[in-house]
């Protein structure tokens, strides 16, 4: 049976100079309406202990258009200016329900330069995208195709730091679930092995970040010796920054192409809950940890397995999957992660890794 999903289909696009100047303008604007309501909320509730609603902010923002310094902003679309208000409200709302920490501030370096814009915003006709205050539509490269009769409810655009324009569509779509299988899967997390499977199976971490090292090193070097608020820095970051977002598209990839792999061929996927945030503390492993991407990879299986009617199973991260024997059941004792391989009294000779996905197998179809 199918079911409806809200799906973002992402697109590179190549912008006019108008375009890029109008969106350009866009970008500051929001950060700057986004800034002004956190340093707003934030001064009413220290001095005067309420908070601020959704509401007060939109009315705020309405006379800031009329006022001598940030008139600019009635020159852009409202639309974007009013969903940095709701993102922020949302921001509020995952800080007091304890999901999230408190919001900060946007930087115009280091935040994400996006504006979002809803049906009211834009025009979709004829496959073509227009934008509020611009006359063309967007030069949309289509690497692949909306489904059919798909028509778009909020579009949000984007440029990285490394000069690249992205165009996120969301559609609402209708996918089927995959015919069931029999077979479940255990998944196993590691650093030589990006995964283990129950099945014996080890999936080679392809350490994207390392193989880029040195041309990153390089390009952060050339960054550095560049003086500060130059052109010539700015080329130098602009470099770096490519360097970074290869190192990004080979890895979200290849995680797309595993994520994908294993929910069509199992119906049950068992995880271990694992804490990225607090693993990555540990400075030894950080930088191979962060490589890994172990929460993006999760967070494909959750999507995926939802979308396609596969299970997916999280384990307690508090389960000792390495030291259990799979055979017999038995504990053993303290397991240092020197040990790559392990005898259990029983005689069974384990591979720590396999012997792992097979307990987070167990585990995972046991609370299923």
């Amino acid at each position: 049976m199918t079911q409806p999903v809200k799906r973002a289909y992402k697109y590179r696009f190549y912008p006019t100079s108008e375009q890029a100047e109008e969106l350009a303008r866009t970008f500051g604007c929001v950060r700057l309406v986004y800034n002004k309501a956190l340093d707003e909320r934030t001064r009413a509730y220290a001095l005067q202990g309420r908070r601020v609603s959704y509401v007060e902010s939109s009315a705020a923002l309405t006379a800031w258009k009329r006022t001598p310094e940030p008139a600019f902003l009635a020159e852009v679309s409202s639309v974007p200016l009013q969903q940095a208000l709701r993102h922020l409200q949302a921001a509020f709302a995952n800080f007091f329900a304890k999901r999230a920490r408190y919001p900060t501030f946007k930087s115009r370096k280091k935040s994400r330069a996006s504006a979002e814009y809803t049906r009211s915003a834009f025009r979709w006709r004829d496959d073509r995208l227009t934008l509020a205050k611009m006359d063309q539509p967007l030069a949309i490269v289509w690497s692949r195709p909306l489904p059919q009769g798909a028509e778009p409810s909020t579009v949000n655009v984007s440029r990285d730091a490394a000069g690249r324009w992205f165009v996120s569509i969301l559609v609402e779509e209708r996918i089927s679930p995959l015919p069931p299988v029999e077979t479940p899967v255990g998944v196993d997390a590691g650093i030589t092995a990006l995964v283990t499977l129950s099945t014996g199976e080890k999936i080679v971490n392809p350490r994207h970040e390392r193989r880029d090292r040195r041309k990153l090193a390089k390009a952060q070097r050339e960054v550095s010796r560049k003086t500060e608020r130059s052109n010539n820095r700015a080329k130098a970051r602009l470099k770096a920054a490519r360097v970074h977002a290869r190192i990004a598209d080979r890895r979200r990839d290849f995680l797309h192409k595993l994520s994908t792999r294993l929910v069509r061929e199992n119906q049950v996927i068992a995880v271990e809950d694992l804490t990225v945030r607090n693993m990555v503390r540990n400075h030894r492993f950080a930088r191979a940890i962060s490589d890994a991407s172990w929460r993006e990879l999760r967070s494909m299986l959750e999507y995926k397995a939802a979308w396609y009617g596969r299970t997916l199973v999280a384990v307690d991260r508090w389960f000792p999957s390495s030291k259990l024997c799979s055979a017999c059941g038995a504990l053993a004792g303290s397991m240092p992660l020197t040990i790559r391989e392990w005898t259990c009294a029983c005689g069974v000779v384990h591979d720590r890794d396999v012997n792992a996905a097979k307990n987070v197998l167990a585990a995972g179809l046991a609370e299923s």
